[in-house]
């Protein structure tokens, strides 16, 4: 592939930057390799041929530094609520465009209260470029196109895969903040648990319950439909855990119980070679007007993370060739509404 300018994958060495890195090196591409220890990039960098930088996001002056020679970073070391601010004010202050794979809505609605900084600076700022939350606000976008005056939107997905340690360390950081939807433009705080209902995801109804997924926010910004909640594939006894942990929220936060938890989070292994070949994922929408009018649609995607490592390096490619103006963007914003369809292994938006 031709030199697309000089882009930098930050948090290389973990689960998801690894697959980043290594499948844009079998396409040809040369990033920096990049995070905070030295000797697991040093390694993969050498293992794959390509050049590397050692920083801590926290250092504000050393990661300007780091960045001035860079056009655009995908961040892929999370939790996010830690990393993404103090890389997008070193992003800012470098004009480097910033991407990132996060699902937290926290982030996102942080990142698009910078569209004028970002406009001002000439940069883009895109975070959720994998399968959080490109899948789902395709399907977004798609639905707002069919139905224009959609008052409600509802999203969900049936991903079977084994999370990585980052989404594990992510998922625990979330606890604290409990259950999120959107109800008249407003994100509200709502019990785990909160509500369920039956999806058909193209093999019958299954059960199904709500989450703080990152399109609370995204989709919004999209679509500017009021009244969002998301869902994902449930056991009755899944339901039931969640239910339960509304009771115990009080001391997740406790220091020694956070660290525990961040403990055992790290021992999740990620899927296996296997599972990224061959898992497949589900995405469903549904959008309703004032008069009852609705419209459905459908994706079939593969694995979440071999579709976050193939979407991450689309979205890195379109922001440094095609050169957007600069301010926020969704991913559906950035690359258009279908641009998920463009990915090896998903399907196209089937709408009813």
């Amino acid at each position: 592939m031709a030199d697309i300018g000089t882009w930098m994958i930050y948090g290389a060495n973990g689960f998801t930057g690894r697959l980043v890195a290594n499948e844009a090196t079998r396409r040809g591409l040369r990033p920096i390799l990049a995070g905070r220890r030295a000797p697991p990039i040093e390694v993969l960098a050498r293992d794959l041929g390509l050049p590397s930088r050692v920083f801590d996001v926290n250092d504000r002056s050393g990661t300007v530094a780091a960045l001035r020679d860079v056009d655009a970073v995908a961040n892929c070391a999370g939790p996010f609520t830690a990393t993404s601010r103090p890389m997008l004010d070193a992003c800012l202050e470098a004009t480097t465009h910033y991407l990132d794979i996060t699902g937290e809505i926290d982030v996102f609605v942080d990142a698009e209260r910078r569209h004028s900084a970002a406009r001002e600076a000439g940069i883009v700022i895109c975070p959720g470029v994998g399968f959080d939350v490109v899948p789902t606000d395709c399907v977004a976008a798609v639905l707002k196109q069919a139905l224009p005056d959609a008052t409600d939107l509802a999203l969900g997905f049936d991903l079977n895969s084994t999370p990585s340690p980052g989404t594990a360390k992510t998922m625990v950081e979330g606890l604290r903040s409990g259950g999120r939807v959107r109800r008249d433009g407003e994100i509200v705080a709502v019990p785990f648990g909160y509500r369920t209902r039956s999806i058909d995801f193209g093999d019958g109804p299954c059960l199904c319950v709500t989450i703080p997924w990152g399109d609370v926010a995204t989709a919004y910004f999209s679509t500017r439909i009021p009244n969002i909640e998301v869902y994902v594939r449930a056991s009755a006894a899944t339901v039931f855990a969640m239910r339960r942990l509304n009771g115990l929220r009080p001391i997740l936060g406790v220091p020694g119980v956070a660290a525990m938890l961040r403990r055992l989070a790290a021992r999740s292994g990620g899927p296996s070679g296997p599972q990224l070949r061959e898992d497949i994922g589900h995405v469903w929408g549904e959008v309703r007007n004032a008069q009852g009018a609705r419209r459905t649609a459908r994706l079939t995607t593969p694995n979440g993370y071999r579709l976050t490592a193939d979407s991450t390096i689309m979205a890195t490619i379109h922001v440094l060739t095609q050169r957007p103006a600069g301010g926020y963007y969704t991913p559906s914003g950035l690359m258009g509404p279908r641009c998920v369809e463009r990915l090896a292994g998903a399907s196209e938006i089937h709408v009813r």
